[in-house]
């Protein structure tokens, strides 16, 4: 007898939802920036293909730097400005959408959404994205978070992992063995005995290229927003999640356990 294939079907909301699905991009940094344009992409195929599209919400209390200039999606003139409203702002005049910024750090009194995508670079950060996600499970469409997409990268490697924050209904029957149930970045690492020390913002793109080279960022971006993109084109998933490492040119695919 032959053993079947692991796999996972999207949740049928994000399939057939009768409004816009939700999507929270916490950290419009090195990635996020890079993220959000994907989200936009997204959006129009879907809008196309006859889906309601995204409703995004873009959360960064942070300002654009001169060190952000060349590495993250901003331009000398945008020096000063916060960055979430500055990318938001950009990305509704370029695709005609409505999508929201809030300048502030997300935090538990936030709203959740139905997909939440985290471009974040702290445990801390990480911490109160999860218990955030499995204290605000509900039964409104709008605000039931399905799922967790999260990016993390040193300087020449990095991840994208998704996850669900709680079981996902599955085909009763199916030629595969379907998962209801993906690890998030918390399920599959004990985050909490990581001894993290801040390193601060960098004074200059010099610096900044020594703690993340100049196209981790961009290439996580893509591979994570293809993951995205399959949950909602191809209804199923195989893997939930990729490890990059730019060194050796490889990439390597998180089957489903």
């Amino acid at each position: 007898m032959m053993k079947k294939t692991k796999a996972h079907f999207t949740c049928e909301y994000i399939i057939n939802p009768q409004h816009r699905i939700s999507v929270n991009l916490i950290g419009l940094g090195g990635t996020g920036s890079q993220v959000l344009d994907a989200l936009a992409r997204i959006d129009a195929a879907l809008y196309k293909l006859g889906h309601p599209g995204l409703s995004v919400t873009c959360y960064d209390a942070d300002t654009v730097s001169e060190s952000n200039i060349g590495r993250q999606m901003f331009s000398p003139a945008d020096i000063g400005l916060n960055k979430a409203v500055c990318l938001a702002t950009r990305v509704n005049r370029f695709y005609g959408l409505d999508w929201e910024a809030v300048p502030e750090f997300y935090n538990l009194h936030s709203t959740p959404a139905n997909i939440t995508v985290s471009c974040v670079d702290t445990v801390k950060s990480r911490l109160l994205i999860n218990d955030s996600l499995k204290s605000n499970y509900s039964a409104n469409y709008l605000t039931n978070p399905y799922y967790w997409l999260d990016f993390g990268n040193s300087a020449k490697s990095g991840q994208v992992i998704l996850g669900t924050p709680k079981k996902i209904a599955q085909p009763k029957k199916s030629t595969y063995n379907v998962v209801s149930k993906l690890p998030t970045i918390m399920d599959l690492y004990d985050l909490t005995q990581i001894d993290e020390n801040e390193s601060g913002p960098s004074c200059s793109l010099a610096e900044a290229l020594k703690k993340q080279d100049l196209f981790i960022n961009s290439t996580l971006a893509q591979l994570g927003s293809a993951i995205l993109w399959s949950l909602f084109r191809e209804g199923i998933l195989n893997y939930h999640g990729i490890f990059l490492n730019l060194k050796t040119m490889r990439t390597n695919p998180l089957l489903l356990k």
